[in-house]
């Protein structure tokens, strides 16, 4: 095989036939790819929608019990045959030459450890997307653009989406998988572990690009157009930014002083854009990701007062 593409999946019965239709689908060469299906602890039909395409030899299904989609993935990469790993969503659909930019890329540079491309939005029938949502939040529903030429990403920041994502084997084993302290745990929103990669990636001296060509669609569901998804989503956000910088080492009281000045950094531009209720609610939902961020440094400083307090007793 020379790419494997991997679906991690919990209870999406709805969208996943159709992701994975989109990937038997592929332009490519016709024995040269895997579809591997990663059914993480689903209770809804999803076993069904794979049973009804399991004449296509190249899929495979593969049930995990863990939840967790950083599990979920780690598990995809040890059943899949090739050395690219691509990553797409239950609830995406991949253009017909998806495969085949990736692999490409991947070819032509040996040092390429993380490549990912362009996302766009499909919108349920009928609905337009409200007034109040930013550019800054359209990318919490996976709108990815960085233009129409390759770039090799510096800024972590920028990291390609998880749900159009792909990652070389070997700079997989070598960092030891996705770390599953980040990326979403059922209900929780965590996320964070592609940025984590790609900060390890440039660490070691690897490179990361947004490829224009791997174009994937991403499905708006319905919920998630409504104002408290975003407040939750900029919740997870902001503890999954205290676990990151818990994991890399950066934790501490530094933590307090950094929440509390974004905190009132988004109140400020809250204020500011008062005027344009897109950036005004985005302001807002980015302090009280702050809010979340302070929670959970909170937490593992007395979490840690605690471990110094059993491991040096009076």
């Amino acid at each position: 095989m020379q790419i494997s593409a991997i679906i991690c999946t919990h209870n999406r019965d709805t969208y996943l036939g159709a992701a994975i239709d989109s990937l038997l689908a592929q332009n490519f060469v016709a024995d040269g790819f895997e579809v591997v299906v990663v059914d993480n602890g689903s209770s809804d039909g999803t076993r069904h929608v794979v049973e009804q395409r399991t004449q296509d030899p190249r899929l495979k299904y593969v049930f995990e019990p863990v939840i967790g989609l950083s599990v979920a993935r780690n598990t995809g990469a040890k059943v899949a045959d090739s050395e690219i790993l691509a990553y797409l969503d239950d609830d995406a659909v991949a253009n017909p030459d998806w495969l085949q930019a990736l692999y490409c890329a991947y070819q032509k540079n040996p040092n390429l450890a993380i490549a990912g491309g362009k996302v766009t939005l499909l919108w349920p029938e009928g609905i337009q997307p409200p007034r109040w949502l930013s550019t800054g939040l359209a990318a919490n529903l996976g709108a990815y653009d960085l233009g129409d030429s390759i770039v090799y990403v510096e800024n972590p920041g920028l990291t390609p989406r998880g749900l159009n994502y792909s990652i070389r084997r070997r700079f997989w084993e070598e960092i030891g998988g996705f770390d599953t302290h980040l990326g979403r745990i059922g209900k929780k929103l965590l996320s964070n572990e592609e940025l984590q990669m790609t900060e390890l990636a440039l660490q070691k001296g690897w490179q990361v690009a947004y490829l224009p060509n791997a174009l994937v669609a991403h499905n708006v569901s319905p919920e998630r157009l409504q104002r408290s998804w975003f407040f939750n989503r900029g919740w997870w956000q902001g503890i999954s930014e205290c676990y990151r910088e818990q994991l890399a080492g950066k934790d501490g009281i530094g933590q307090l002083q950094r929440g509390s000045e974004r905190f009132l950094r988004g109140l400020y531009k809250t204020l500011q854009y008062f005027p344009d209720p897109a950036e005004r609610f985005d302001k807002l939902v980015y302090a009280y990701g702050q809010i979340g961020y302070l929670n959970a440094a909170i937490q593992g400083l007395l979490s840690k007062s605690k471990k110094s307090q059993y491991s040096n007793p009076k």
